[in-house]
């Protein structure tokens, strides 16, 4: 090894350990960006994790008939500013952040069968009679879980693919991905379900040995993610699936052999779609009781809604609102998102093979038909029943397959764009990040930059909410900057040399390049 090389390689150990860390601060500085409590539908999504290992005396019991639940009062105090932008958590009672035997009645559950019942049943080791710790347990695992599983994929991935795995996520999280993966939400694994699976597969189908089956191993793990948290990312991880057969496919033997787990994983997602109840608003639609438009014809609302159904597509890049729907974000975070969401996408359409083309196209019919499809059954227009959080998993996986290139070939920009992308998203992060933690501490009436300035609530941690969003704007600044040399252009570098954030073995540096 020659003295120029051992400093290289210190460079690359160093940053092989330090990314990991400061994504998982990120995400565990949104974490503490909100209360227990805050993330969407957490009436249902809370009393159903509290009993989603059965009865349990104290934390879930039986109630005067089959459809009810004794559940810890607390649950019930946790979301009391849901759907008042003005009012901050303190109006949660001292049971939520002390331990409490108080139980109280509840029907709003999954003892009902209406999710598949994974997700709770996991949440549910977490539970106990001291809610704020709990939650905040479940919250530090989902982001552990992310963390984890995405950056063992990332090693495990042929150089060439790791670029569409980082800025597929890179694109697509902020803000929306960034407040639900640490949360107590069942979208929390759809996403992570969504950015992994498709690239696992993909990577699986190039691969053999060993990295084969490590990729194959992921793919599953990321599969049973997603369909066992929500039905409709079973549903996801077929279109996934079968995009990424499509991509893949090849007159061989060896191919042919490789089909069996994709073949598998379809029949799981399958199943698991069809044994929640959540299946059947596919012929039903969702429950809206909107009397305005039960009247409508299916004709005009396919019509309207169709036309429509792209404003959820923004929404999920940040022009919607966060928590209970409760917490509007400035306009700035929602432009940048969708920008950069377009610009590095269609870079990535830069080559676009006929089967590259039929995935992308599979996929945003998906993106398109399946909420108008939902809507429609609903006799709902945009903006009631499907929210953004429902389609983002579809997001992510139409930014990463757009990014994946043909030939072995990685995503390449200039510098100057690289660092404009990487600005563009740590502007847009820092900002709807204090955005949101305003929304809780003080209320959206009152206004200061200093987050420290007039609190109403806080976690009982030595940080303070000052801090916590320096921290998460920091660490999440720094670590869009520690793999951004993965879409550098080689005309950057001296002839030759492509910058690799992370290369082989999960190491920065510069590989020879040919052609």
């Amino acid at each position: 090894m020659t003295q120029t090389s051992l400093p290289r390689v210190r460079m690359r150990l160093l940053a092989t350990i330090l990314t990991p860390v400061l994504v998982l601060v990120a995400l565990l500085s949104w974490s503490l960006a909100s209360p227990p409590g805050a993330s969407p539908d957490d009436d249902f999504h809370l009393a159903s994790i509290w009993c989603g290992d059965g009865i349990r005396a104290g934390l879930c019991e039986s109630g005067v008939n089959a459809d009810w639940r004794m559940v810890p009062q607390a649950l019930r105090d946790s979301y009391c500013f849901a759907f008042n932008g003005d009012r901050s958590a303190a109006c949660q009672t001292e049971a939520v952040s002390s331990a409490s035997s108080v139980l109280a009645a509840s029907s709003h559950g999954n003892w009902t069968g209406a999710y598949p019942p994974v997700f709770y049943s996991v949440m549910g080791v977490f539970a106990s009679n001291n809610v704020t710790a709990s939650i905040a347990l479940m919250r530090a695992f989902n982001a552990l879980l992310f963390v984890g599983l995405s950056m063992t994929l990332y090693l495990l991935l042929p150089r060439h693919r790791r670029s569409a795995l980082v800025w597929g996520f890179a694109v697509t999280l902020v803000p929306l991905g960034m407040f639900l993966i640490p949360s107590t939400n069942p979208s929390s694994w759809a996403i992570i379900s969504a950015g992994t699976l498709w690239i696992a597969l993909l990577g699986y189908f190039e691969s053999s040995g060993l990295r084969k089956l490590g990729l194959g191993s992921i793919a599953v793990i990321a599969t049973l993610l997603g369909a066992t948290a929500r039905a409709d990312a079973a549903i996801y991880a077929i279109v996934a699936i079968v995009a990424v057969v499509l991509i893949a496919a090849k007159r061989q033997k060896n191919f042919l052999l490789s089909m069996f787990l994709p073949v598998c994983l379809v029949l799981v997602s399958a199943f698991f779609f069809f044994a929640a109840s959540q299946s059947s608003f596919a012929a039903t639609g969702l429950p809206s009781g909107d009397k305005a438009t039960s009247h409508l014809s299916w004709q005009f609302l396919a019509f309207t809604d169709f036309m429509n159904v792209p404003a959820l597509w923004a929404g999920a890049l940040g022009s919607g609102p966060l928590g209970w729907l409760d917490t509007n974000l400035p306009a700035i975070v929602g432009v940048i998102g969708i920008a950069v969401f377009c610009a590095v996408t269609f870079t990535g359409v830069r080559t676009l093979p006929v089967r590259k083309a039929l995935g992308l196209a599979g996929i945003l019919g998906a993106l398109w038909l399946i909420p108008t499809y939902v809507l429609v059954q609903s006799k709902a227009l945009v903006g009631v029943q499907v929210q953004p959080r429902y389609i983002l998993p579809l997001m992510i996986l139409l930014a990463g397959v757009a990014l994946v290139q043909s030939n072995r070939g990685t995503l390449e920009l200039r510098r100057g764009q690289t660092i404009t992308i990487v600005g563009a998203l740590t502007v847009a992060n820092s900002v709807a990040l204090h955005f949101n933690i305003r929304r809780y501490v003080t209320g959206t009436d009152f206004a200061s930059l200093n987050l420290d300035a007039g609190v109403e609530w806080w976690w009982a941690i030595p940080l303070s909410p000052m801090t916590v969003w320096a921290l998460g704007t920091l660490f999440f600044a720094a670590a869009l900057v520690a793999l951004s040399p993965a879409i550098w252009s080689a005309r950057t570098s001296p002839p030759g040399l492509v910058p690799q954030a992370l290369g082989d073995g999960g190491t920065v540096g510069l590989s020879r390049t040919t052609g």
